[in-house]
């Protein structure tokens, strides 16, 4: 059953069917309004043109995409094709080149027409939309099926999944393209999977923002769904409680905590391995957060170039901090990132004392920042999580703001173990 509905002033073609019967169903079509053209007409035989050299410049394209147009004035066609991000070459231009046959016929005579595939979609007009940033021609596909229970805990998770999927697929340079799977409940449904993506001509931000407004529908259209998807000519989401794309997922999230059964107070959990494991996550992820806002005060310290009136209430002497139960570096590790308090290393006097410059960033780039971390973790905190978090921290303090995480780019990086990180560039305030 396909019914037309009005979002926002955007039409929308809703398509309620099973998933399982989806494949047969393919294509679905969206139609436009913007006139017709005529049997042998000049515009036609546009059509024809493009159709020869589109799926061609697709395929061999390597992020799959590809737009041009064909004519001119009122003849001129203007079209433009995407393939899903995990589809090969082979696959993407057979698949548009279809596409370009059957959208003149389920479009017939139609100057504006979009076909959608599971692999790809192409949309052609009289219209030019070749540079326009926001979807056109929208379809939405919904399961019938129901959740069975915990409906909002399953759209929360939903919407986690697909939220981190698209800010990874935003951040993607090349195909503006991700995958993504998540834990469920393990019973009815022990994994979710999702994919989000733009073509890749759009910036990151209007990449963002047009899944953004697709992901604002899903409470309206797709609450308690168990698969659906949105998309445009622009940006798609598509999620499933079924893997349904190829290779390996572009992130891993956890599962989301279990819903509490009654407000009955949980038991005290066994003393062992899992206190143990709770201490050293709290060990490690602690005072990693107080070495990033240590290092951010520097920052801010050093750019104001001001002083802090000090008084007499503190120490300037560096044999004091002996006496002082640093949680981050010992005393031994400040002597030698110091150079044994050495004038050179001197920044000035702050509310605390004297201030010294470390050479985190020569830790850094020499594969040596092992050295400045306190010696009680060693042995028992994963060297490899540890250097992820300061990996994390010098992104996080770049000094352009547009090579800076955002949050929710940052809780990405920290759940998941197949995102890469960019390198980071040498902060001003790390000297």
């Amino acid at each position: 059953m396909a019914t037309g509905v009005s979002h926002g002033g955007v039409s929308l073609l809703v398509v309620v069917a099973l998933l399982a019967q989806l494949a047969g169903a393919q294509p679905w079509q969206a139609c436009g309004i913007s006139g017709n053209y005529t049997s042998n007409s000049t515009y036609q035989s546009n059509i024809k043109l493009l159709s020869t050299t589109l799926p061609g410049n697709v395929s061999s394209s390597r992020d799959l995409f590809a737009k041009a147009s064909v004519g001119a004035g009122a003849d001129t066609v203007y079209a433009l094709a995407l393939c899903r991000g995990d589809m090969n070459a082979s696959e993407c231009g057979s698949c548009v080149a279809t596409a370009f046959r059957e959208a003149q016929q389920l479009c017939a005579f139609n100057t504006d027409a979009t076909v959608y595939y599971d692999e790809c979609y192409l949309s052609f007009s009289s219209r030019n939309f070749l540079n326009a940033t926001t979807n056109v021609n929208n379809i939405g596909l919904m399961n019938t099926a129901i959740v069975s229970s915990q409906l909002p805990m399953f759209d929360a998770a939903v919407a986690a999944l697909l939220n981190a999927t698209a800010d990874y697929a935003a951040a993607n340079s090349t195909r503006r393209f991700a995958t993504g799977e998540q834990g469920y409940d393990g019973r009815s449904y022990p994994t979710l999977y999702g994919l989000t993506q733009c073509t890749p001509d759009l910036s990151p931000h209007d990449c963002r923002s047009c899944l953004g407004v697709l992901l604002g529908w899903i409470p309206r259209f797709l609450s308690g769904r168990e698969g659906g998807r949105m998309g445009g000519v622009r940006c798609n989401f598509r999620y499933e409680v079924y893997p349904f794309f190829s290779g390996s997922p572009s992130l891993r999230l956890a599962a989301p905590a279990p819903a509490p059964v009654n407000e009955t107070p949980m038991a005290t959990p066994p003393a062992g391995r899992s206190r143990n494991r709770t201490r050293t996550i709290l060990a490690i992820a602690l005072p990693l957060l107080a070495a990033v806002l240590a290092v951010t005060l520097v920052c801010l310290c050093l750019l104001r170039r001001r002083r802090i009136p000090t008084t007499d209430l503190y120490s300037k002497n560096p044999e004091d901090i002996e006496g002082v139960d640093s949680h981050l570096l010992d005393i031994s590790t400040l002597r030698a990132a110091t150079d044994n308090f050495a004038e050179s290393n001197r920044l000035g006097e702050g509310g605390f004392g004297t201030v010294y410059k470390v050479q985190m960033w020569e830790h850094w780039t020499t594969g040596t920042i092992v050295e400045i971390i306190d010696s009680s973790l060693r042995g028992t905190a994963p060297v490899e999580q540890v250097l992820k978090y300061i990996h994390i921290a010098l992104l996080c303090i770049q000094d352009n703001p547009i090579d800076r995480p955002t949050m929710s780019t940052v809780n990405i990086m920290l759940s998941s173990s197949t995102v890469s990180l960019p390198a980071p560039l040498k902060p001003i305030c790390i000297v």
